[in-house]
């Protein structure tokens, strides 16, 4: 792997976009940095500890947020809201696009149809921000609305309103510039940018992990060296059989004829590739996305003068760390999980396209017959899948409750955190593993290619 760092590194172009790339970066992390306007740092740093040393406070969702933004929102910083908005807005948009006709067609248009759906998810993206971005700065007027304890000490300076007026616009202004320096990175640079600013979020709070572990193994910590060892051993299973849940498809045998320019019937064949996480980290981020509004919900009716006890019951219920939490949001995953295939999976165009171009599936009929078969081998494959992200999923909590692992660390051994990190870095070393190949050179594997790029 270094003999092909260092290779890429020989080729200008490749040194010129590695170094655009760390560029880009170095000013995502400095935006990450930077308090908003009216923030009162020493208030909100003290209020954030507070909380995130207490998971039935809800610091098992601050600890969340908190990761995503690569530690913005500890800080309340210009970045807090990251590029998120824009990932929601882009999921938003894919789910729609089946859906209404106007924007299927626009799909089927080529570059200026895509050309058009991205613009309208720019526009979507502004209306998330500020959605985003009032729910976030009310949340430091009163933190209570989200279902978390008073602060001893406002975090916030001025006029409620104006500092809600500010900081919508400053975050929404962030989040856009975020965008397209994301969108720079993918045509200057290397990798795709969006995911790659998410994934440096999460990598950015690597060493605070490292050191929380650390300081659990030292003299007086719960853990022994032995098990820190132990979940060294364990991380790097875990990212193994993320490896194996991102690259796992099934292959499904297609048979070509096609007419040669003399007219006589040439045969071929491929296969048709099912992945197994068809729908990626899709799933989880949804789940974890609704599994956010129950507690705050629930316990903001519990903090009402009249209210029932059943809302301070299923306020606990829903907490992080309860088993009612885990086994609601494990249902979600393999819910969202069907959803996104059925949204995204079309069997019948799949089949009519293979009739179309004169190929079949050895042993099916064309047409509804091969659909048929499609949806029951998706289907199929798309059960593993699910019940494998689950316990991906699953994992941190479990580790978390089980083990006392910190919310920070357990994040890496599992869910949205790990199959991000997983997914960009091999999308990112397919990308350098391309441009090598096409100068002669070496790439990351000696005997072979990466697997979603060695059979294109």
């Amino acid at each position: 792997m270094w003999r092909a760092l260092l290779n890429a590194w020989k080729v200008k172009e490749l040194r010129s976009r590695l170094l655009f790339t760390a560029l880009i970066i170095v000013l995502v992390r400095f935006a990450s940095s930077i308090p908003c306007p009216g923030v009162d740092p020493t208030a909100l740093k003290g209020f954030i500890d507070s909380v995130t040393q207490n998971s039935s406070s809800g610091g098992g969702v601050m600890a969340m947020i908190d990761l995503f933004s690569g530690g913005a929102m500890t800080h309340f910083a210009l970045g807090a809201l990251g590029i998120m908005p824009y990932i929601t807005a882009s999921i938003i948009m894919q789910l729609l696009v089946p859906v209404i006709p106007a924007l299927e067609k626009m799909q089927r248009e080529g570059e200026s149809g895509r050309g058009k759906i991205t613009q309208y998810t720019r526009y979507l993206t502004l209306v998330v921000c500020a959605v985003q971005g009032v729910m976030v700065a009310m949340a430091m007027i009163n933190p209570s609305r989200i279902g978390l304890p008073e602060p001893m000490m406002p975090l916030f300076i001025g006029n409620p309103v104006l500092f809600i007026i500010v900081n919508v616009f400053v975050l929404t202004c962030t989040t856009m510039v975020f965008m397209w320096l994301g969108e720079q990175i993918t045509e200057r640079g290397i990798g795709n940018g969006v995911s790659l600013i998410i994934t440096i979020g999460i990598v950015s709070r690597m060493p605070e992990a490292v050191l929380q572990l650390i300081k659990m193994t030292s003299d007086g910590g719960s853990l022994r060296l032995v098990h820190l060892l132990l979940l060294v051993a364990v991380f790097f299973v875990v990212t193994a059989a993320t490896i194996l849940l991102s690259q796992g498809y099934r292959r499904i045998p297609i048979q070509m004829v096609r007419k040669s320019s003399v007219g006589r019937m040439t045969d071929g064949s491929t296969y048709m590739p099912l992945k197994v996480n068809f729908a990626n980290v899709m799933p989880i981020i949804f789940a974890g996305a609704l599994m956010m509004f129950p507690s705050m919900i629930f316990s903001s009716l519990a903090q009402r003068p009249d209210a029932a006890k059943i809302w301070t019951t299923l306020a606990i219920a829903f907490q992080h760390d309860k088993l009612t939490y885990a086994v609601v949001y494990g249902l979600l995953i393999i819910l969202f999980s069907f959803f996104w295939v059925a949204n995204q999976f079309n069997p019948l165009q799949i089949a009519d396209n293979l009739k179309k171009e004169g190929a079949y599936i050895p042993g099916i009929s064309p047409g509804q017959p091969t659909a048929d078969f499609l949806d029951s081998a998706m289907t199929r494959v798309t059960t593993g899948g699910a019940v494998f992200l689950l316990v991906l999923a699953l994992f941190p909590m479990f580790l978390y409750n089980t083990f006392g692992i910190p919310f920070m660390v357990a994040q890496f051994f599992g869910g949205t955190s790990l199959l991000i990190m997983v997914g960009v870095v091999l999308d990112t070393m397919s990308q350098l593993e391309s441009h090598l190949t096409m100068r002669h050179y070496d790439g990351f594997l000696k005997s072979g290619r990466l697997r979603s790029r060695s059979n294109n």
